[in-house]
C-alpha cells in the first residue's frame, strides 16, 4: 500500500504544489465540496491567493430509488437533471420539483449556515478548480462538474488528493484537467488512504471561510 496522506492540511498543500501555474491567476477561483473538501481547498487557495468559496451540492433522488440520482442541486440555483434515468423510470416533473423543493431546503440551510449573505461567485470565464478530500464513485464530483459547466467557466480542473483510476479516467473526459496524487487501482473508503480523517465540523468550515474571506484584498 502506498504512503498515507497524513491529513486533509497537508493533502492541500501538496495539492497545491501541483498547481504552479494558477499562482497569482487574477481569474482563478478555488471551490470546495462541503466539509471533507474545505480544508483541503483552504490550502490550495492560500497558496495560490486565490479567493476560496463553496459549491454545495444535493442529489436529487429518484422517487423509490432514492440512491439513484436523477439530477442535481447546486448552489446559486442550479439544477441538473438525468433525462435518461427520468424517461427510463417514469418520473414526472411534479415528482422533480417535489424532491427539489426538499433538498433545496436543506441546500439553502446549509448555506446560510457556512456562507451567510454573501452573494455566490460569477464562474463565467473563470478557472474554477473544484476540490474535495477524496472520491470514490465520483457521483457527487460529477454532478458538480456538470453545474460548474453551466455557469460557462474558462477552464475546470479537479484536485483530489486520493481516487480510484476508473474515476480519475471519467473525469478526465468531462473536465480540463485532473490533479490527483495518489491514483490506487481500488479504493473502499477514502478514509483506509488518511492517517487522520476525522471528520470536519461545521464549526470548521465556518472558521476557514471567515479566515479566507478575511484575507481577500
Amino acid at each position: 500500500m502506498q504512503n498515507l496522506i497524513h491529513n486533509r492540511t497537508i493533502a492541500g498543500q501538496n495539492l497545491a504544489e501541483a498547481l504552479p501555474s494558477y499562482l497569482s491567476q487574477e481569474n482563478v477561483i478555488v471551490l470546495a465540496l462541503p466539509r471533507g473538501g474545505v480544508p483541503v481547498a483552504f490550502e490550495i487557495a492560500e497558496k495560490l491567493h486565490a479567493p476560496l468559496d463553496l459549491l454545495l451540492i444535493r442529489k436529487l433522488g429518484t422517487p423509490g430509488y432514492s440512491e439513484l440520482a436523477m439530477g442535481a442541486i447546486a448552489s446559486g440555483g442550479i439544477r441538473v437533471l438525468n433525462k435518461r434515468i427520468m424517461s427510463s423510470y417514469g418520473v414526472r416533473q411534479a415528482e422533480v420539483d417535489a424532491v427539489e423543493i426538499k433538498e433545496r431546503l436543506e441546500l439553502d440551510r446549509r448555506s446560510e449556515l457556512y456562507r451567510g449573505q454573501r452573494p455566490y461567485p460569477k464562474l463565467g470565464h473563470k478557472i474554477v478548480i473544484l476540490v474535495d478530500d477524496g472520491l470514490a464513485t465520483g457521483a457527487t464530483m460529477h454532478a458538480a462538474i456538470d453545474a460548474v459547466k453551466q455557469l460557462n467557466p474558462q477552464k475546470i480542473i479537479v484536485a483530489i488528493p486520493v481516487a480510484p483510476l476508473d474515476s480519475i479516467k471519467s473525469l478526465q473526459q468531462m473536465v480540463d484537467e485532473v490533479i490527483c496524487p495518489l491514483q490506487p487501482r481500488q479504493l473502499s473508503s477514502i478514509g483506509q488512504w488518511y492517517a487522520d480523517f476525522s471528520q470536519v465540523s461545521d464549526s470548521t468550515v465556518i472558521d476557514l471561510l471567515n479566515q479566507a474571506w478575511s484575507n481577500e484584498h
